[in-house]
């Protein structure tokens, strides 16, 4: 998988506005009404990643989770990080807003 440019980290950005970039990680956090909503979440998230083969990078605190995306082989951001994302938005209406 080859890293993405500047250009085209900002052109798949355009489509995923909930998302920011961190430096060379992509990033959301999601937020939810109790601990329970954070972890059944993180499950589903933890199926979603195995299902593509590509696993962000979780932190819980209590009622947020915080999602980050790189591909480690590349050095950077690549496709995959923004499919993974897109796939996140697409499958988890039940995610409150990102922060």
């Amino acid at each position: 998988m080859q890293k993405l440019s500047s250009e085209q980290i900002n052109e798949y950005l355009g489509d995923l506005p909930e998302w920011s970039l961190n430096g060379d990680l992509l990033q959301r956090t999601f937020r939810f009404d109790d601990f329970a909503g954070s972890m059944a979440f993180v499950v589903r998230i933890a199926d979603q990643a195995e299902r593509m083969q590509h696993h962000p990078d979780i932190m819980i605190r209590y009622n947020k989770v915080t999602l980050t995306l790189t591909t480690h082989d590349a050095g950077g951001l690549t496709e995959q990080d923004f499919t993974a994302a897109r796939a996140t938005d697409g499958s988890l209406p039940a995610a409150k807003g990102a922060s």
